[in-house]
């Protein structure tokens, strides 16, 4: 990458430190000048309060046929309703509570509340609906359970609508993913991630509960439906696995992106004043925020009021260049005087930007 191409910020010019989506108010006391745009969590908070309505409705419907039809892969497909419904209300937690502004105790915000609600929807698909799922398909196959004619039509008809209000629930996440900047961006919210796959799980689980159901009623073979059952308990158990990984990378505290890793390094060599960067070190700290920690080693020669001026300049380079980095810390390292000596900037071997 070329050193014009990157860019330099004047000791004079201002640039604001806030993320793209961002406005201005007039702060309140302890809170930041810049707040976070709520349009795309309204939005978020929509999806997921679609998605509870439905998980809702659709848990009571499979409840009361499944247990009136003595069906295993209904009876799983209602566990599997209950843990979206309770983990939707856990994700409304965490819409809520992330936009909570820095106090003394959190310094740098309350952004990764996301990310451990995200953690506990994960968990809850895992225990209430991947386990239980199991639970069913194993005791079926061990008490060979049999189904009334009547049994089977009403557990094929609440199938049938849960399966077209779990398909609107999807539809609508998938909409707002795609408005948020497709699978890319809009995926990057663990809330609308979470709600489109537990959607997404809840279509294929469906679909396998009424694969099941039809070839129980067709063959009089207990096993087809509770094979469906280990399945959709499977399905879950993949899914709660990979929700949960990302949500402990993020918790533990996950670097930032590549692209915009390599932006700031980049722009850090360029500048004239630095004769090395020894370390960079970012970390997401909410949905739109991280942190960037550099140590660097400037160029002999320079007094301390310029120091700080570039410092500031630099700081502000780096919040024009990545918008999300909100912490922007710069460690200057001493050297030694005859290693200083011998550096590119010293011996001529670099030019200036």
């Amino acid at each position: 990458m070329g050193v014009t191409s990157l860019p330099y910020v004047g000791p004079g010019e201002r640039v604001p430190r806030f993320p793209p989506t961002a406005r201005c108010e007039y702060p309140r006391p302890g809170q930041s000048a810049w707040v976070t745009d709520e349009g795309s969590d309204h939005k978020t908070r929509v999806t997921v309060l679609v998605a509870l309505a439905a998980n809702l409705v659709i848990a009571v419907a499979k409840a009361i046929g499944g247990l009136a039809a003595g069906s295993p892969a209904l009876l799983s497909e209602a566990a599997h309703s209950v843990a979206d419904s309770l983990n939707e209300v856990f994700l409304l937690a965490a819409l809520r509570r992330s936009r909570r502004p820095a106090d003394r105790r959190h310094p740098f915000g309350y952004g990764k509340e996301r990310f451990f609600w995200s953690l506990l929807a994960a968990v809850g698909i895992f225990v209430m609906g991947g386990c239980f799922s199991f639970f069913q398909g194993f005791e079926a196959l061990a008490s060979g359970s049999e189904e009334t004619l009547g049994g089977y039509v009403a557990g094929l008809i609440v199938l049938g609508i849960a399966l077209l209000a779990e398909g609107g629930s999807l539809l609508r996440a998938l909409y707002q993913v795609r408005r948020q900047g497709g699978a890319g961006a809009g995926m990057r919210d663990p809330a609308l991630r979470t709600v489109v796959a537990e959607d997404g799980t809840a279509v294929l689980g469906v679909t396998l509960a009424i694969v099941g159901m039809a070839l129980h009623m067709v063959t009089g073979q207990v096993v087809w439906e509770a094979s469906a059952s280990l399945a959709i308990g499977a399905l879950l158990v993949y899914v709660a696995f990979r929700l949960g990984r990302d949500a402990r990378d993020q918790l533990i505290g996950e670097a930032a992106d590549p692209e915009s890793s390599g932006r700031i390094e980049s722009l850090l060599r360029a500048q004239p004043e630095i004769d090395s960067v020894e370390a960079l070190f970012t970390m997401k700290t909410g949905l739109d925020t991280a942190l960037v920690a550099a140590r660097v080693d400037l160029v002999p020669g320079l007094d301390s009021e310029r120091v700080e001026e570039v410092a500031v300049r630099i700081k502000r380079s780096i919040a024009r260049t990545v918008p999300e980095a909100d912490q922007i810390f710069l460690d200057v390292t001493d050297r030694p005087a005859r290693e200083a000596a011998e550096s590119p900037a010293a011996t001529g071997e670099r030019g200036g930007a």
